[in-house]
């Protein structure tokens, strides 16, 4: 990465213990980063200096830890790279979007995983990457005249079942970040039927 590349973080969904938090601070110490944190019943905030911007990072409260939250932009090559070992290590949830001259490249983040890579130049946009079920045209005609097509939707449909179970599992519960995966699996799938039942 650049020294003039921004990096902006969004929609994360980082989950940790209060234990993690002190170990972060005493990561960033030793990263050299100068540092201070406060909280309050709510809120655990971790505001790192970065040259002459301030980064703060918004720890909020949540049942049986801390959530972090807030979108960052940061210009800092190192603490990019520490903040997406952090989502990485944590197999966390996030958007991240790079911001190199006058192209922005986009990657979805889902369990510390790229699942999407888009690149923005002007007007047009380009999926680099995607990861999942998604087929192409020769693909789709293959399957069409074949058996395993039949197949297919069978399995699909039977991953959309359990799915569908996980989801209702993880509402009970209450479970956030299982309910956004969940809905994001059973978005993917219903594309694919779609696709295959077309």
């Amino acid at each position: 990465m650049n020294k003039n590349d921004e990096v902006e973080y969004c929609n994360l969904e980082l989950r940790f213990d209060r234990q993690h938090i002190q170990n972060l601070i005493k990561d960033l110490i030793k990263e050299g980063y100068s540092l201070y944190w406060s909280e309050n019943e709510n809120v655990f905030l971790i505001s790192v200096r970065t040259g002459r911007k301030l980064v703060k990072l918004r720890f909020q409260q949540i049942k049986g830890g801390y959530k972090l939250v807030g979108d960052y932009m940061i210009r800092d090559a190192r603490l990019s790279e520490w903040m997406e070992k952090l989502i990485g290590d944590m197999r966390g949830h996030a958007v991240v979007k790079r911001f190199r001259d006058r192209q922005i490249i986009i990657e979805n983040i889902m369990f510390g995983e790229v699942i999407r890579l888009v690149e923005i130049s002007g007007y047009q946009q380009r999926v680099l990457f995607q990861k999942g079920p998604l087929l192409t045209d020769q693909e789709l005609s293959k399957l069409f005249y074949s058996v395993e097509g039949e197949e297919r939707i069978r399995q699909r449909r039977v991953e959309v079942d359990e799915e569908l179970d996980r989801l209702n599992e993880a509402l009970r519960s209450k479970d956030d970040s299982l309910i956004t995966a969940c809905r994001s699996k059973l978005a993917l799938l219903s594309r694919e039927l779609d696709l295959l039942e077309w």
